[in-house]
């Protein structure tokens, strides 16, 4: 489990950079500020959740058979794709709709930090 999570926090982090820079060289004066700014929020978001996996890597390597951990990364990956997948879609397009799903990315963020606990109080 901590290879998968290692691996899938690095890529996560690779992404967010990618992102992060495309952000501020290629779409500066592209998109209006409000859109530049939401996906703003989805390039932090996303880096803090990347940083999330990794954290989670290193745990499990104290806590190998955690299903609390493992969901806990399954959570937090979603989270990437649903909080900031959808500021990605919504700057992009412009389709104020995709913020109905942001909050359900903000959940899976909260309830993979929860897990995260949980495993951390269970297991150590």
């Amino acid at each position: 489990m901590s290879k998968v999570l290692f691996l899938s926090g690095s890529a996560a982090m690779a992404l967010a950079v990618m992102l992060g820079a495309f952000g501020a060289h290629a779409l500066r004066g592209r998109l209006d500020p409000d859109m530049l700014e939401t996906f703003t929020t989805g390039v932090t978001y996303h880096f803090y959740h990347a940083l999330g996996l990794l954290i989670l890597g290193i745990a499990a390597q104290y806590l190998p058979e955690s299903p609390w951990l493992r969901w806990s990364g399954w959570l937090m990956g979603a989270g990437i794709v649903l909080f900031s997948g959808s500021l990605y879609l919504m700057a992009f397009t412009g389709a104020r709709w995709l913020g109905a799903v942001t909050p359900i990315g903000g959940m899976a963020f909260i309830l993979a930090w929860l897990l995260f606990f949980g495993a951390v109080w269970k297991g150590m």
